[in-house]
């Protein structure tokens, strides 16, 4: 079984999904044995280093390489890359506001 047996409703929600783990782990986790943080700490205060900081920036560049699940042309791709780097935007701000709730 493939991806390509998945219709697209699915396709969707792993691509969301995933695209929403890997941005919080590269913008807000240590990694696994702290490789990510070391990753962040080498690239600095420059312009990558700021980028790997916000996960609003760094979902831009996970739904790229998830975006062929979507679709197949290259404004489809294009297009599924935006949507998919906003739906993972959409969860990290309903995180944001649910742990903001939280701690009140």
């Amino acid at each position: 079984m493939t991806l390509d047996d998945f219709g697209f409703w699915p396709r969707l929600a792993l691509a969301v999904l995933a695209g929403w783990r890997i941005t919080h782990l590269l913008a807000a986790e240590d990694g696994p044995f702290g490789l990510v943080l070391k990753l962040r700490e080498r690239l600095g205060q420059g312009i990558w280093g700021q980028l790997m900081d916000c996960p609003y920036c760094v979902s831009l560049w996970v739904a790229m390489p998830l975006a062929p699940l979507l679709a197949t042309d290259l404004l489809g791709w294009g297009l599924s890359a935006l949507a998919l780097s906003g739906a993972v935007c959409i969860i990290e701000a309903a995180l944001d506001v649910a742990a903001s709730n939280h701690k009140e």
